[in-house]
């Protein structure tokens, strides 16, 4: 089974949550910038959490549908339909095969999923099907998806199956089925356009001078247009070190916010090298990394000061609340 590409969209990749173990040997952990709706998209179709899916950045591809395909469509709002017939997000969705998937810009947020139920069938590399654009392997073809490519999709998952041949006999003659019940994306994720972002003092935080501290918790900060998988410039007022001083290179992060000469951040995202020599000011929390990942460049984040223990708090309920989904997501595809 395969999915044939008709438009690439602005960006689109093959990710999973990551290729994790390989830091130490320079390979970067990559992955989903947004990982929450990923893993969503993923059990909305019944796979596993870490399946490969498409990441689509700000603008979508257009897609054609050899076979029928289960699939789901989550993270940023953006405006998908199925043979000019409007389609919506955050729920299962079984297209027929002749069918063609436009996804246009999106609306809110910056990155969509689309998971496919069985995945997208490229090879793992280093124990992950993320692509790494930059040293160019992983995902299809170690790149971005382009025009006349073709992404072959393995066999639907067991529950994915009987949802989909549910779903194929309740609406016969049509171009696409969805059941009548859905997601509420607000209950996981909002997608604010000036969102607050959580972090943690970073280890060389004490070594800014006290206006520098100030300002970095008080002020709001632009994502710049040179921002990427790989890092969010920003844009706002200068930081200084109190005095001068040179680094040795350290282990960095997805979320480390780090502070090059000039005195402007850099937020590291999900592409990001495994050292880095700028001193580290803070560290965004997991669990408002996916929030992170939203923002599109041209918005405006502001820092807010949490603790180690109430990261880990809002981690552990982020974690909870989805393991709550998941269980009433198995409970629907099993009784559609």
């Amino acid at each position: 089974m395969s999915i044939k590409v008709i438009k690439p969209g602005m960006l689109t990749t093959v990710q999973d949550l990551g290729r994790h173990g390989h830091q130490q040997e320079g390979v970067i952990v990559g992955g989903a910038m947004d990982t929450l709706a990923l893993r969503i998209a993923n059990l909305l179709v019944g796979n596993p959490e870490n399946m490969a899916s498409l990441e689509i950045t700000l603008q979508g591809p257009t897609l054609y549908f050899e076979q029928d395909q289960l699939v789901a469509l989550t993270g940023a709002n953006i405006a998908a339909s199925i043979n000019n017939q409007s389609v919506r997000m955050w729920r299962p969705l079984l297209v027929r095969a002749g069918s063609t998937l436009v996804m246009r810009n999106v609306k809110e947020g910056c990155r969509a999923y689309l998971a496919v139920s069985g995945g997208i069938a490229v090879p793992a590399v280093l124990g992950s099907t993320s692509t790494y654009l930059r040293a160019g392997f992983g995902g299809f073809k170690g790149r971005a998806v382009e025009a006349e490519d073709v992404l072959p999709v393995s066999n639907a998952s067991i529950k994915g199956a009987k949802l989909a041949d549910y779903l194929a006999a309740a609406a016969i003659g049509a171009w696409f089925s969805q059941p009548n019940w859905t997601l509420e994306p607000q209950s996981y994720m909002v997608y604010e356009e000036s969102p607050l972002i959580r972090a943690m003092p970073g280890p060389e935080h004490g070594l800014f001078s006290e206006s520098s501290r100030e300002i970095f918790w008080q002020s709001n900060y632009q994502v710049t247009s040179q921002s990427d998988r790989m890092g969010y410039r920003l844009a706002g007022q200068v930081l200084q070190l109190e005095t001068p001083k040179e680094l040795l290179s350290s282990a960095v992060t997805f979320g480390t916010v780090q502070v090059p000469p000039q005195g402007l951040p850099i937020i590291l995202m999900a592409d990001c090298q495994t050292t880095g020599g700028y001193p580290r000011i803070a560290q965004v929390i997991a669990a408002d990394l996916p929030k992170l990942a939203q923002v599109q460049p041209g918005k405006s984040i502001r820092f807010k000061e949490v603790s180690l223990p109430e990261a880990h708090a809002l981690y552990l309920k982020q974690e909870a609340d989805l393991e709550q989904l998941k269980s009433a997501i198995s409970l629907k595809l099993n009784t559609p």
